[in-house]
């Protein structure tokens, strides 16, 4: 969508060269895609919605603490398996 929606309105900028109707037309162009392109903010994609009677957003606190906490896992997972990559990016010695 915004790679039709760059070559549509690079076309129209040169093609304003010689008419400024289409100057116009790009400009509405991207007025149109800003306001209605991109999906109202408040709405969720379907399937999303949070279980009834549960007040909590679908990406709650609780999901970003299990995301950090896995995250974590791998990083220390990676730092036990490779230590001699990890010394050098904390600027230790090499041997």
């Amino acid at each position: 969508m915004r790679g039709t929606l760059a070559t549509g309105t690079v076309v129209l900028v040169i093609l304003g060269i010689g008419n400024h109707l289409w100057w116009l037309a790009a400009v509405v162009l991207l007025y149109l895609y800003a306001t209605h392109g991109r999906g109202s903010p408040g709405t969720a994609p379907p399937g999303t919605t949070p279980p009834a009677g549960s007040g909590a957003p679908p990406d709650s606190y609780r999901a970003y603490r299990e995301r950090r906490d896995r995250q974590a896992r791998w990083e220390r997972r990676y730092r036990r398996e490779r230590p001699h990559e990890t010394r050098q990016e904390r600027g230790g010695s090499t041997k």
